[in-house]
């Protein structure tokens, strides 16, 4: 039990990955997931708060549940956020290498899953989970560095993206 216990992040990513996996595993979903992943990440160099990357996952899915509300694409919502936590970073004088580093890889993520959203479905789905799995690379630098989110956030987000990454990549080629 205490090896679950320290191992929490992990537990509770993998635990997100299968549910995903077995209710909601499509495109629209991993590329999401990407989008919020990568926001939660700029959301806390843009306050300089490593604890703004674990409230980032509820607030951008909240975001994400009210674009939806509006009939707003996921995308466009999280992208305007994006650009906003970019702003307010500059404004309020954070440290610019970790924002403007954080900011690069959302634009980079952000936009292999926006495009996974446009072309054919498999084509899609495939880009999609291998742009998801992929994240995980970036969650692997910031555990290592230990800075700009909580490495407990990066675990879980390993242990969330790549099955859910794959997953999503063999449930798009397999039809």
């Amino acid at each position: 039990m205490t090896a679950l216990r320290n191992r929490w992040p992990a537990a509770l990513g993998f635990a997100a990955a299968v549910l995903v996996l077995i209710f909601a595993a499509d495109r629209e979903t991993a590329s999401t997931a990407v989008l919020v992943a990568a926001l939660c990440y700029l959301g806390a160099a843009a306050f300089a708060r490593r604890w703004v990357a674990w409230a980032g996952v509820v607030g951008f899915s909240v975001v994400v549940t009210a674009a939806q509300f509006m009939e707003i694409s996921s995308w466009v919502a999280l992208a305007v956020v994006g650009v906003v936590l970019l702003g307010l970073g500059f404004i309020v004088g954070v440290p610019r290498r970790p924002l403007v580093a954080q900011a690069a890889a959302a634009v980079g993520y952000g936009i292999f899953a926006v495009v996974a959203l446009y072309v054919p479905e498999t084509a899609g789905g495939v880009m999609a989970g291998l742009a998801l799995a992929a994240h995980a690379g970036w969650d692997t630098v910031n555990f290592a560095r230990n800075t700009v989110v909580p490495r407990s956030l990066s675990e879980a987000c390993m242990a969330l993206d790549v099955p859910l990454g794959i997953g999503v990549a063999v449930i798009a080629v397999a039809g």
